[in-house]
């Protein structure tokens, strides 16, 4: 048996579905266009001047695939929790001119008189005052699970959403992250403990030298923004609930490609970092054991305020502010007013400002370490 095959036997990707035969391909393709105009519709929530064009995109939908009232209450909340996330970007100096989204159909599961849709959107982003020699957008991929009811007459109603990556740090997404936990290793010597970074803009003059030292910053950046989205097969991928999302595995593999080099050992040893095809320590795929070693190695240093983070320096987020770290990403850009970009896995998304972070998770706690 070919692994996998049996886990999800109804799931179709572009086949018809027999097992309920009001979802056709016409239906399907239905779906497909109510989830791109609600994904539309968030992102356009975000960008300057596009909520006073109108209509939204879901209210042209009616009859045999449309939105459900309970759902349409929520998609009005998030467009306005949305809404409300543009002004505070405004105020931080971030303002998008233009976006785009676009969602494919990933897979089709039927029971009866509900449908699960698998969906996949790619969203853009372009920056209204980009820098001269700046990233000119931003953009992610990320997964979604819509679900349908038919109702007594056998029309598709949208009743649920529900975002599926791992990282869930989209930023036309409102749903507070559940994110898994990593694992935490036992140290006779007790892990080192990272203060945390202050979210101040602008904040005090911390400059970096990127040329001439021991590290290669721009192959870091380069290494990011060449697989933020289509991962290296040299390395595995950690996405998935049960491995705790590919941020820190992806982040490491950066390091190592600007000159970051293994110490073996124990893979549970804090004290050891090395990742390959076949074996990673916990510090290089693990979000607080990365922190333990970078620090307990001094191979970074603590930053006081998180904008002062530049190429090559690595951010983490604790979502809920419970001492766990959740999240890792590698700055790959900084702007003339003192800006820093990220790049990430989990979900996949490059050139993300770290004041859009800020205005998404006003909550969470940030990290920043001079790498």
């Amino acid at each position: 048996m070919v692994a996998g095959v049996a886990l999800l036997p109804n799931w179709t990707a572009g086949a018809a579905v027999v097992d309920d035969p009001t979802v056709n391909a016409a239906t399907k393709a239905t779906f497909q266009k109510l989830a791109d105009a609600v994904f539309t519709d968030r992102t356009q929530a975000l960008v300057d001047g596009a909520g006073s064009k109108g209509t939204r995109h879901t209210a042209g939908f009616s009859g045999s695939v449309r939105m459900s009232g309970g759902q349409s209450h929520q998609e009005s909340s998030a467009v306005k929790t949305l809404t409300a996330r543009k002004s505070l970007l405004a105020k931080l100096g971030e303002k998008y001119r233009a976006g785009s989204t676009q969602v494919t159909l990933d897979a089709t599961e039927v029971h009866g008189r509900s449908a699960k849709v698998a969906v996949t959107e790619t969203t853009t982003l372009t920056y209204e005052k980009p820098s001269a020699n700046g990233p000119k957008t931003t953009g992610f991929q990320a997964h979604h699970e819509l679900t349908f009811k038919a109702d007594r007459h056998g029309d598709w109603q949208l009743s649920g959403i529900k975002d599926t990556d791992d990282g869930y740090l989209a930023v036309n997404q409102v749903v507070t992250p559940s994110v898994a936990k990593a694992k935490t290793t036992p140290a006779d010597d007790g892990p080192p403990d990272a203060p945390r970074a202050a979210t101040t803009w602008p904040a005090p003059a911390n400059p970096k030298k990127l040329t001439g030292g021991t590290y290669d910053y721009q192959a870091m950046v380069a290494y990011a923004q060449k697989y933020w989205s289509h991962y290296n097969p040299d390395y595995p991928d950690f996405n998935g609930e049960a491995d705790g999302g590919d941020c820190t595995n992806f982040v490491s593999q950066s390091l190592k490609a600007g000159g970051w080099k293994h110490v073996p050992g124990y893979t549970n040893d804090f004290h050891k970092w090395f990742g390959t095809a076949d074996i990673q320590s916990d510090s290089f795929v693990g979000v607080n054991e990365f922190s333990w070693f970078a620090l307990s190695s001094k191979r970074v240093t603590p930053l006081a305020d998180v904008y002062q983070a530049d190429l090559g320096d690595v951010i983490q987020m604790d979502f809920n502010r419970d001492g766990s770290k959740d999240h890792s990403m590698i700055v790959t850009y900084r702007d003339r007013s003192g800006v820093p970009y990220v790049t990430y896995h989990s979900t996949n998304t490059y050139n993300r400002s770290v004041a859009s972070l800020v205005a998404s998770y006003p909550g969470a706690y940030f990290y920043a370490y001079r790498t």
